[in-house]
């Protein structure tokens, strides 16, 4: 065994070494032809060709390929190695395969979707379903252009045990740093699946912790582009993500991958940038201290909760009643007179509003009107008897046609939502049933926030859509497709303002409801998505299986699920064991430790000296308040040189050691954590926190700490089970 693996090291070396020589030729080559800077066309495009291919092969050079895959198709006659990296390149000289093939390739997904046995394999291409026999899988490891490991997950010809999960937890056990990175030479069968599916659905993704779902979607944009290359701009493609840190954290992963110029946002910037209005800061951050600062835990949440209600589609029939009133009553009354003796009667108005500019938008179609009126004013100026006259009756037409679009409705979205809530004095005929169709303490919370000029993340939703429904959405500024990271903290009604917004119902929807504490504002259930669509346009996958924690910790996350949410959607782990989990009570002192001073302190302090012996590149400390996060740095601060205090306002994740309320860890992971005050003095025995203590433990890759003083709440009071150590390590 020891012979074949030297043998195929050897082989991989040469190979490598073949391509590195190969890759250098052609790129110095391509670098000795002078840069075209004319204005030829044909010329210019030839230079970008030549211009994407250096910088491709330059990448490629340090890592040109990590998988191969050895196949032979049942109307060939050998079997063909085929190398897949990031990035395809064909060699120079005509041959029956590239030298590498971009992992995006149709062939290339057999690579993902194969995994074992005798039996043919298929994959569809663009000429139809080809089949053949699969001979060897390959995953490489090449770094720097130096080969560091060859790993044979099947070998048709040989008689040794796969080692798929081996290398799978080879990548996994690596150390973090700063940034999320791609997993494409690991991307597992059910991945795949998600990552190739169809364009114009609206794939929705349950995945537990840890599964790679961001990174998954991630992938998905870029297999998006490469496969429909001709129906989709990485410029119409947009990312939603919780935050502007975690834009940050996931910023190297699309480059890596050879993808650029794909939008980045958050819901609330993007759409106050659509509205043209500013949201202050200090609103997230007074809705963050009501639901997690508050001191007896979260209010209650119902369907009236503001958050909940303004993220139905109810207030979507609302807002339609009083637009479709504002509409049929825009025409002011009586006919329009420029000047004595010129008439333009109100019946010829209401066929051009009604029936010629129908099809626009009410905004449009009133500056349609108006303009056409200004056309038939300055027809009727022709038939002025004279000078004196033409200056009279311009100086009046002016200033009637002024007073005149004067009556008609203002079309302002802030200002119809003030009128729809009674924040502002409304029109007489608007339906007076309105109010009465709103929650008494929604309406009475938004009349005062509104009165005040306030605006909160939730009133975004119906803004846009009362900015749609005034404007519509130009081809120009529709989306080719969006990716909503985090989505069970969206709402149905961000959802389906979204969708008027994108193409073909082309969505990325991904999250988790176990890590759902946002429940004020998000989604309990992805029915409440999925029916937003219809059944064809909408797919849903459910992504399983774990790959960021050891089986200790996800094993101990579970239990926190279980038994403290009643959840099914528990996380299968891959087989990476690990430390056990510490389950340690401020009161218990390690054996050499001294006495006195703050337990609390000494016992934070004693886990991060016990952690630093470990080659850790991110460690947290995680509180349950940003209060006692921000106290935790400051005792801190003197003793660590990289350590970063994130307290919501951050827009870059910096690594090192980090103190950071528990609800705004999600979406990131660090090498070890440390939960302080894991007791129930800071946890109640609510579903909602068992879903923000299990949101704390599985940010874990490798280690986990639960400190705590005090009782335990009752889902953690089996702490000792498997995978679990009481007390300080020895």
């Amino acid at each position: 065994m020891e012979d074949n693996f030297q043998s195929a090291y050897q082989e991989e070396e040469d190979r490598l070494n073949s391509a590195l020589t190969e890759i250098d030729t052609v790129l110095e080559r391509l670098r000795g032809i002078p840069v075209y800077t004319g204005h030829e066309y044909t010329e210019q495009v030839l230079e970008d060709s030549r211009e994407q291919r250096r910088k491709d092969l330059a990448k490629l050079r340090q890592e040109p390929y990590f998988g191969r895959l050895d196949f032979q198709g049942k109307d060939e006659d050998e079997r063909k190695a085929l190398y897949i990296g990031k990035i395809g390149v064909d060699r120079e000289q005509v041959s029956d395969r590239p030298l590498v093939i971009d992992w995006r390739a149709p062939v290339a997904s057999l690579f993902y979707s194969f995994t074992g046995g005798t039996e043919p394999a298929s994959y569809e291409a663009p000429e139809g379903l080809i089949e053949g026999l699969v001979y060897l899988k390959r995953n490489v490891v090449i770094r720097k252009q130096i080969l560091e490991r060859v790993a044979d997950t099947y070998n048709r010809d040989s008689d040794a045990p796969a080692v798929s999960d081996e290398f799978l937890v080879y990548r996994l056990g690596e150390n973090k740093d700063n940034r999320l990175r791609d997993i494409v030479s690991t991307i597992q069968e059910e991945q795949d699946r998600i990552i190739r599916a169809a364009k114009n659905t609206a794939l929705i993704i349950q995945g537990v912790a840890g599964s790679g779902k961001t990174t998954v979607a991630l992938h998905r944009l870029a297999f998006l582009l490469y496969q429909y290359k001709d129906q989709v701009l990485a410029e119409k493609m947009i990312i939603f993500a919780p935050n502007r840190m975690f834009l940050d954290y996931i910023s190297d992963v699309l480059p890596e991958l050879g993808v650029g110029n794909i939008a980045q946002s958050t819901f609330p910037d993007w759409a106050a940038d659509v509205l043209g209005v500013v949201l202050p800061e200090q609103n997230a951050a007074d809705t963050m201290n009501l639901w997690f600062e508050r001191e007896g835990g979260m209010p209650e949440i119902t369907e009236e909760t503001p958050g909940r209600f303004k993220g139905s589609t109810a207030l979507m029939g609302i807002i339609e009643s009083a637009i479709g009133l504002l509409e049929n009553g825009a025409v002011p009354e009586g006919d329009f007179s420029p000047w004595e003796g010129s008439v333009l009667r109100r019946s010829m108005i209401l066929r051009w509003h009604n029936e010629e500019y129908a099809p626009y938008p009410p905004a449009k179609r009133k500056e349609r009107v108006m303009a056409r009126i200004h056309r038939w004013i300055e027809m009727e100026l022709k038939k002025s008897p004279s000078a004196a006259a033409l200056k009279d009756r311009k100086k009046k037409s002016a200033a009637r046609e002024k007073a005149y679009s004067t009556k008609w409705p203002k079309y302002d979205p802030l200002m119809i939502y003030k009128q729809i809530f009674r924040a502002v004095k409304v029109p007489e005929d608007w339906p007076a049933e309105a109010p009465d169709r709103i929650p008494q303490g929604v309406l009475k919370l938004t009349v005062k926030d509104l009165k005040k000029g306030i605006l909160h993340e939730e009133d975004l939703p119906p803004l846009l859509y009362i900015h749609y429904l005034l404007n519509g959405n130009e081809g120009s500024s529709r989306f080719d497709h969006i990716v909503i990271d985090e989505a069970q903290d969206f709402s149905p009604f961000q959802i389906a303002v979204l969708d008027l917004y994108v193409k073909g119902h082309s969505f990325t929807i991904l999250g988790d409801l176990s890590q759902g504490i946002h429940a004020y504002k998000g989604v309990h259930a992805w029915e409440e998505m999925q029916t937003l669509f219809a059944p064809e346009h909408t797919a849903y996958h459910a992504l399983t299986r774990s790959y960021r924690s050891t089986m200790e910790i996800i094993e101990f996350a579970n239990g926190i699920l279980s038994a403290g949410v009643g959840s099914s959607l528990l996380a299968v782990p891959v087989f990476r064991s690990g430390n056990p989990v510490r389950l340690i009570p401020y009161a218990e002192e390690k054996p050499e430790h001294t006495a006195g001073g703050d337990s609390r302190m000494e016992a934070v302090r004693t886990a991060l000296a016990s952690l630093s012996g470990r080659e850790y590149r991110t460690v947290a400390i995680l509180t349950r308040s940003l209060r006692e996060a921000a106290e935790l740095y400051t005792e801190l601060a003197g003793s660590f040189d990289d350590i970063h205090l994130i307290d919501g306002s951050m827009t870059e994740y910096r690594g090192g050691l980090s103190v950071l309320p528990v609800y705004l860890s999600k979406g990131l992971e660090f090498d070890a954590v440390i939960l302080a005050d894991a007791d129930s003095d800071h946890y109640g025995d609510a579903a909602w926190d068992a879903k923000l203590m299990y949101v704390g433990c599985t940010r874990a890759l490798h280690e986990l700490w639960m400190l705590h003083g005090g009782s335990l709440p009752p889902y953690l009071r089996n702490g000792d089970g498997t995978g679990t150590a009481l007390g300080w390590p020895e």
